[in-house]
């Protein structure tokens, strides 16, 4: 048999024969449909807005190289540990309630069932009246400074990333508008999954029994979350061509996943991804996610362009949805949480 190997370009393969090119056809339909793609966002080529394109058609996952934000990952990843590892008095000191979702917590639920992770969220801190609802525990000096920088950093990253996926749409300019977040609407959240229940047995009495899982599946209600996880593993999407497949930790990238309203802009063309965190049951984990969510007072409707064969989806507002969201996670109301499918004008 004659090796045809391909040659690598900058932008995708050179083949030499026409078998060539039909083995490449079936390679490359193939990994773009099945891999969770790398995009370096110094420098993103055709082919890899593709393979970006077909991960967001089929699950909704994709990981960015070449971000620059190595060290600042670094100490934002001790931090987190830090905070994790403090007395659990300090961390009850600033624990959520049903009036204000920032600070810790160690109870949340996904499709009534308890989450086995402990949270720590914020908003924007670079905006008095914003960091005003935030709560930040004491005695440890740095937590602070460094969070506020990752979130700087992340919303200016977050706003380069929706680029590329405009990019993959070939969106118009004013199509393009009507896709954005906003910093002051986001959030940022770090995650700690421990080997076996996070809550203190003392604690436990009348609580919802822990999920089969340690994160259960769900999608993330906004535009995009970028992710940061550690080597330990444990995260998997569901693809629509091949079930659950593993995200895989790979050094140097942050994972891109899509969110719901990407889903109702996009009219179906890209999934709101749905994803899980499987039990720890050797080593604990750690991730950081920042959620990149619509101006608080945006309406989400399909985009206009992408709707040739009509919209998929009834206009709902950003804040009503999001409120919904945030209190199914706090409470169980007896019912399945809401879900940007509820939108869907009925075919």
């Amino acid at each position: 048999m004659v090796n045809h190997e391909p040659i690598f370009t900058d932008d995708g393969y050179e083949l030499r024969s026409p078998a060539a090119i039909s083995l490449h056809h079936l390679f490359m339909t193939t990994w773009l449909v099945l891999s969770v793609p790398i995009v370096d966002i110094s420098h993103p080529t055709a082919t890899s807005l593709d393979a970006l394109d077909a991960a967001c058609r089929d699950h909704g996952f994709f990981l960015l190289s070449g971000h620059g934000l190595d060290d600042l990952i670094a100490r934002t990843w001790q931090q987190t540990a830090r905070f994790f590892d403090t007395d659990r008095s300090i961390k009850n000191e600033i624990t959520r309630d049903i009036d204000n979702p920032m600070g810790y917590y160690d109870r949340e639920l996904t499709k009534r069932k308890r989450d086995n992770k402990e949270v720590f969220d914020f908003l924007d801190p670079t905006i008095e009246q914003i960091d005003a609802r935030n709560r930040w525990p004491r005695d440890l000096p740095g937590f602070r400074d460094t969070l506020v920088e990752a979130y700087d950093e992340f919303s200016k990253l977050a706003d380069r990333t929706l680029s590329l996926i405009h990019s993959a749409l070939q969106l118009s300019e004013g199509s393009q508008r009507e896709m954005m977040g906003s910093r002051y609407g986001s959030m940022m959240r770090l995650n700690h999954y421990p080997v076996g229940d996070p809550v203190p047995e003392s604690e436990r009495e009348g609580l919802p029994e822990l999920g089969p899982t340690a994160l259960g599946y769900h999608t993330d209600p906004g535009t995009i979350t970028l992710l940061l996880q550690d080597n330990v593993g444990g995260l998997q999407t569901e693809s629509l061509n091949s079930g659950w497949i593993d995200v895989p930790p790979t050094d140097g990238t942050i994972v891109i996943n899509l969110g719901d309203c990407m889903q109702a802009w996009t009219n179906d063309r890209y999934r709101a991804a749905v994803h899980r965190v499987v039990p720890m049951t050797q080593q604990r984990r750690f991730s950081i996610p920042y959620f990149q969510n619509p101006a608080r007072d945006s309406t989400i409707k399909p985009i206009h362009e992408l709707c040739a064969d009509g919209a998929r989806y009834r206009e709902f507002s950003w804040k009503e949805f999001m409120a919904a969201r945030a209190y199914d996670n706090f409470t169980d109301l007896g019912t399945e949480d809401t879900q940007v499918t509820d939108f869907r004008v009925n075919a």
